[in-house]
Formats: structure tokens, C-alpha cells, sequence
């Protein structure tokens, strides 16, 4: 089985490493090729070229409008030799734009997985993701083996566009626990104790966290290359807010915590690592 990768940013291109890694052959397309150049496998120089190179094709994309781009237009992956197989959609999407990709993928003879993961770049590059499917059963059980590949733990939802919402859900989690513990650790400096032990205090008490955990060299060393970026959570928060408008519900810590990390994009840092909201916080 030949796999089509599309999307090699830092998560996308994790993924893919741990698939090669793994033996499964791949075929990747990028739209800037470069990103993709250091996998040593082959280029496809178009999604629709993609398409007949693979027997079952994976996205990694930045949003719906991205996944738009690439399932339609003259190069789409739909118009490439799509019938009968299986597209499995990693990308974070807006709940409201998945049930159009279901039915693009649909008409052209193809079955769309809903499959958005939640971890980043270090789970992903050792296969320990956890994987949100809704969609067909029997594509499910069909893509069962390459998600396991991608995934430690893998939650079946089954209802179109349900995986997308709790994918959501869970990054108003990750989002507020990341502002609030870079807030704490700005606040402990400004209090008078450093910053590597400011992380460790935190990380013995009420801070102890998987976010903490995962992001405290970053912070300790105030390296902030990305993972996971302040414009994805960025992003993600926005289209919670849209659930919330749907579901005739508030989102009180979400709405606060999207506008902490829409300063990333003010002070030119939404690129970098979303830990490095820590800075906003410190420059107060």
C-alpha cells in the first residue's frame, strides 16, 4: 500500500517521518515543495498526480480553506484517480465546512475520513497521537492500520463532523492551560523567583500538567521553534467560538484566551510556537 501525503508543516511532516520510519511508502505532495524535499520520497507535482500515485491519501493542512484548495481546482485531488479510495483528513477544520468535503469526496467516487489528532510534533514523530475518526465504518476499518500507525489511542465517533467538534472542545483545554501556565511562570518571575524554578514549583503542584510538561524546556530556555503554532490554537479558538454561536451556548475562557494569543499576531510571534505566549505575559 502506497500512501499520499499532502501537508508537510512541522506536525505533517512528523507524521510523515514516523510513516517512513515505519516502512510505509509514501508519496508526498507539498504546495511549497522544499518543505517536503528533506523526506526523500517521491514528489507528486500535484495533488491530482498524487491521486494516482496512492492507494489511500493522508492530509495535514492549516485549515478548511486549505483542504478546499486541495480537494478542488484544476490539480484537485478530485480530479486525479480518486474512485475507491480513501481520503483521511487530519487537519483541524471549521465544523461547518466538513460535511461539504464528505460529499465533494462522495460524488467522485472516493470516501472521506474525518480524522483531526490531537498531540503534536514530538507524540507524532513517535506514532502516539490520538486519532478522532468519524465517517464511514467500513473505510474506518479499512484505514484502521495506517491510523494506528499514526495514533496510540483512537476514539470512533462515527457522526459526520462530531470528531471536528470535540477536536475543538479539547483545544479549549490545551489552549487555556497553556495561557494560564505562561502567565504563572511570567508572574513567578516578576515575583522575584527565576524562571527554571518557577517551572519546577509548578510542575510539583497545581501546574502539573501534560501542556507543562511538554512545553517546560521551551520555556526554561525561551526557545520557541515551532511545534504547534500560536496561530493554529489561534485559529482552532475562533472556530469554537462559531460551535458556541451554533449550539446557542457562551464560551467565557475561550473567547479571553483566543484574544491572548491574537497578540501573537499583533507582535509579529503567531509563527512561532505557542508556548511563546509566555512572552506577551512577560512583557507586561
Amino acid at each position: 500500500m502506497r500512501v499520499g501525503f499532502i501537508g508537510t508543516g512541522h506536525l505533517g511532516k512528523a507524521i510523515a517521518q514516523h510513516l517512513i520510519a515505519g516502512g510505509v511508502g509514501i508519496v508526498v505532495w507539498n504546495r511549497t515543495p522544499e518543505k517536503a524535499a528533506g523526506l526523500k520520497v517521491p514528489l507528486a507535482r500535484s495533488p491530482k498526480e498524487l491521486a494516482g500515485m496512492a492507494d489511500i491519501v493522508v492530509m495535514n493542512l492549516f485549515d478548511s480553506d486549505a483542504v478546499a484548495a486541495v480537494l478542488g481546482g484544476e490539480t484537485g485531488l478530485l480530479t486525479g484517480e480518486i474512485r475507491g479510495k480513501i481520503v483521511i483528513d487530519t487537519t483541524t477544520n471549521h465544523f461547518d465546512r466538513v460535511p461539504a468535503f464528505y460529499e465533494q469526496c462522495r460524488e467522485h467516487g472516493a470516501t472521506y475520513l474525518e480524522c483531526p489528532v490531537l498531540g503534536s510534533v514530538v507524540p507524532a514523530s513517535q506514532g502516539a497521537l490520538t486519532v478522532l475518526v468519524s465517517g464511514d465504518s467500513d473505510a474506518f476499518a479499512r484505514a484502521r492500520p495506517l491510523l494506528e500507525a499514526i495514533g496510540k489511542t483512537i476514539f470512533f465517533l462515527g457522526e459526520p463532523a462530531l470528531a471536528t467538534k470535540m477536536k475543538l472542545v479539547n483545544n479549549l483545554v490545551l489552549g487555556s492551560f497553556m495561557a494560564t501556565c505562561a502567565e504563572a511562570v511570567a508572574l513567578g518571575e516578576a515575583a522575584g523567583v527565576s524562571r527554571a524554578e518557577c517551572i519546577e514549583i509548578l510542575l510539583s503542584g497545581a501546574g502539573n500538567s501534560m501542556v507543562l510538561n511538554a512545553k517546560k524546556e521551551k520555556l526554561k530556555n525561551g526557545e520557541f521553534s515551532t511545534h504547534f503554532s500560536s496561530a493554529l490554537i489561534y485559529k482552532d479558538l475562533h472556530y469554537l467560538q462559531d460551535l458556541c454561536r451554533a449550539l446557542k451556548r457562551p464560551l467565557f475562557t475561550g473567547s479571553t484566551v483566543k484574544e491572548i494569543f491574537g497578540l501573537t499576531r499583533s507582535r509579529g510571534t503567531d509563527h512561532l510556537d505557542f508556548s511563546a505566549v509566555y512572552q506577551v505575559f512577560r512583557d507586561f
